[in-house]
């Protein structure tokens, strides 16, 4: 997809990759709706937008785990720029780190990662078909594919945001409907530490897991990596190679994988 003159909605863009993926868009010429929990970030990022490109940006604040409000943001995008192209569902939530984790944060995850993708997709794909165009991009996480160590909310959620993603473009893509999936490792945000400090062994283990499996990126490789595979349409973009290679190894022999995680988990002891 060109992404010059296209309409688009970023969630989760107060910050990290979802703020970087909004400054990328505005540079390529689109028009972009950064909505966010907290109106502080999405503010200030529209205004930074605003101020080098005039007119390329609105900040809504709202919780994307709720349908009224994902409607408003579409509402807000439509008022101030047209019909919405793309959307970013990018907003997450790290959750409880294992079997201790509370009915309430396996709730909120499957209501951020995963829902909050369902509901949006339910708004606009319909329209889409319509008009024979639109593009949805799902910020899942290399967890969504291998499984992290420490949080069972975290990676469950994003295997079933990337399972959405997989039925989305199996189920619409021969109908103009564009699905992309990204799945990143560490990347240098507030998400790497479950946006809280480390209080506790297993969120180390888990936060040392992602950054010695590989690199740390910044936010903006990671949505420059983003619109580049999104000129050809890429289903699943991988900022990481790495986890190509990992989740291969995991498809080929899976308890030979399951060993080894074990393994690599008793050696962040």
């Amino acid at each position: 997809m060109d992404i010059t003159g296209k309409v688009a909605v970023v969630t989760g863009a107060g910050g990290g990759i979802g703020a970087a993926l909004a400054e990328a868009l505005v540079e390529a010429g689109a028009q972009v709706v950064v909505a966010d929990l907290h109106a502080d970030g999405v503010d200030s990022v529209a205004a930074r937008l605003n101020s080098s490109t005039p007119g390329s940006a609105v900040a809504v604040a709202g919780d994307v785990s709720r349908t009224d409000q994902i409607e408003q943001i579409i509402a807000a995008a439509q008022s101030a720029f047209g019909p919405v192209d793309i959307y970013f569902a990018n907003a997450g939530v790290g959750g409880g780190v294992g079997l201790e984790a509370s009915e309430e944060d396996w709730d909120l995850a499957h209501q951020v990662n995963v829902m909050a993708h369902v509901r949006a997709a339910k708004l606009l794909v319909p329209g889409w078909i319509e008009r024979g165009a639109g593009y949805f991009v799902s910020t899942a996480s290399a967890a969504g594919l291998l499984t992290q160590i420490g949080s069972a909310t975290y990676s469950v959620s994003k295997h079933g945001a990337v399972a959405f993603s997989e039925w989305l473009s199996v189920t619409y893509g021969d109908r103009g409907v564009a699905v992309s999936c990204l799945c990143p490792m560490g990347v240098n945000t507030a998400m790497l530490t479950g946006g809280t400090p480390i209080t506790n062994e297993t969120q180390r283990r888990a936060a040392q897991a992602v950054t010695d499996a590989g690199g740390v990126l910044e936010p903006r490789e990671v949505a420059d990596i983003v619109l580049a595979a999104m000129k050809s349409e890429e289903f699943l973009i991988l900022p990481h190679p790495e986890v190509a290679t990992f989740a291969s190894r995991k498809a080929g022999d899976r308890d030979r994988w399951l060993a080894g995680m074990r393994r690599y988990q008793a050696s962040l002891a």
